[in-house]
C-alpha cells in the first residue's frame, strides 16, 4: 500500500485524514504542520503521495508544492482546500497539484481522489 505524508496546520484535519487513510490500509509516514515542514519531510521520506493544506503558517501549501515539484517533478500532491479558495486552487493546479480535496471532508471523496491520483 502507498505511504502518505499529511501536511496541515489543523490537528483536527490531520487526525481525520489519518483515520480515513489508515482505515483504507495506507501508511501515514508523517505529519507536518506547515509547508516548510512538509517540504523537509518530503525530501526525507519521498512518500508516494502528499495531502497538502493551502493556508498554513511559515510556508503555505502552494509554496511548498512548488518547491517539491521543482525538485521532484513526479511528486503526487493533493491539495486540501477550504471553500472560497478558488484563486489558490487554480494556482495550485498550474503549479502541478494532482487534484484537490475540499473541506469540510467527505470520506468517500477522500478515498476516490486518493485512488485516482495513485492510479490504483
Amino acid at each position: 500500500m502507498a505511504n502518505i505524508l499529511i501536511v496541515d496546520d489543523s490537528r483536527t484535519s490531520r487526525r481525520i485524514l489519518r483515520g480515513v487513510l489508515e482505515g483504507e490500509g495506507y501508511e501515514i509516514i508523517g505529519e507536518a504542520s506547515n509547508g516548510q515542514e512538509g517540504y523537509d519531510m518530503y525530501v526525507q521520506y519521498k512518500p508516494d503521495l502528499v495531502t497538502m493544506d493551502i493556508t498554513m503558517p511559515v510556508m503555505d501549501g502552494i509554496q511548498s508544492l512548488k518547491k517539491i515539484k521543482a525538485e521532484f517533478p513526479d511528486a503526487k500532491v493533493i491539495m486540501v482546500t477550504a471553500a472560497g479558495q478558488k484563486h489558490n486552487l487554480i494556482e495550485a493546479v498550474q503549479s502541478g497539484a494532482a487534484d484537490f480535496i475540499p473541506k469540510p471532508f467527505d470520506v468517500e471523496q477522500i478515498k476516490s481522489t486518493i485512488i485516482k491520483v495513485l492510479d490504483l
